[in-house]
């Protein structure tokens, strides 16, 4: 794990391998279609589909992820899970939407396309498709709180990320909308759509924040029926979304919350296993190296060129 966390140092975006237990391998790859070559992401493509083509009983996808499109893969950070054999059986396909806001724009991270085999569901991995390359990212940008987003009308989804960040809305006894949760749901609405496969005709009720008709922009096949969405055990959720959502025209719930120190800590202490706890502040702690340590280092050393910084005074004076 280390060695493979190590090979990033070098690179713009993150790429690290750890393990789940006994049983799986966790890949996280930042902006694949920006670096990696044609057959390597084909390869991760494959294996995306691989997963697709398990857990949908019919049809295809043809948006993100699935459309083939490198610029697509290009905005986006997958989350692989594959048993140690190399089989792929889940993966988060988190979009990264950069906001044209006022007075500079905004990073929001959208938890995208979560995609679970069947028969490996139960067995513990929402921690892993949900927080985990949140969590990374939030050490990454030092701490700082990001802006996360999701689209559903699933009320187990809804639930876990009403727990799991701050200052989640809309959701039942979620406090307030904001004006900046008003304001980003506009912006992501206005020129986002494409990124979760609503089309441009769906509406948007902006005091409820319920996407109308949400299911005709390429993820018609991922409409559900209120009987077959999974729900929470938390039945507060449940009821939130069959009184808020219209199952029969397809609906879909925009959430936005945050991941800041309170998210972290939570999720730390709730979501993640015990025994991955360490591994996981050590990976964050190394992916966050490159750009919070490795700085101030290159930083002091008045001897070294770093960047557009000259030194001081040559080895030889």
């Amino acid at each position: 794990m280390i060695g493979t966390i190590l090979q990033t140092f070098g690179r713009k975006y993150i790429d690290v391998t750890l393990r789940n237990g006994a049983d799986y391998l966790v890949r996280i790859v930042e902006c694949p279609g920006l670096w990696m070559d044609d057959a390597a992401l084909a390869a991760l493509s494959a294996d995306l589909r691989s997963v697709a083509a398990r857990t949908l009983d019919a049809g295809q996808l043809t948006y993100g992820v699935f459309s083939g499109d490198k610029d697509r893969m290009g905005a986006v950070i997958i989350t692989l899970v594959s048993r140690r054999d190399g089989t792929p059986v889940a993966f988060n396909a988190l979009a990264v939407m950069v906001l044209d806001t006022a007075p500079y724009p905004t990073d929001v991270l959208h938890l995208g396309l979560v995609m679970v085999d069947p028969d490996e569901r139960s067995k513990n991995l929402s921690w892993v498709l949900y927080g985990l390359t949140c969590f990374l990212i939030f050490f990454r940008r030092q701490f700082r709180p990001v802006w996360i987003s999701n689209v559903t009308q699933v009320p187990a989804v809804v639930g876990m990320v009403s727990e799991m960040f701050s200052d989640v809305w809309p959701g039942p006894n979620q406090g307030r909308r904001t004006l900046n949760h008003l304001l980003l749901a506009r912006e992501i609405m206005a020129t986002q759509r494409q990124v979760f496969g609503v089309g441009d005709d769906a509406g948007f009720d902006e005091e409820r924040f319920v996407i109308t008709d949400a299911y005709t922009g390429g993820s018609d096949d991922l409409k559900k029926t209120w009987p077959a969405a999974p729900k929470h055990r938390d039945p507060r959720y449940n009821r939130f979304c069959e009184e808020t959502l219209d199952y029969s025209r397809g609906d879909d719930v925009l959430q936005l919350g945050l991941m800041d120190l309170a998210a972290m800590r939570s999720y730390l202490a709730r979501d993640v296993p015990k025994s991955a706890v360490l591994g996981l502040l050590l990976t964050g702690g190394l992916v966050a190296l490159r750009r919070m340590i490795l700085p101030a280092i290159h930083w002091a050393d008045s001897t070294r060129m770093w960047s557009i910084l000259r030194p001081y005074r040559t080895r030889d004076e």
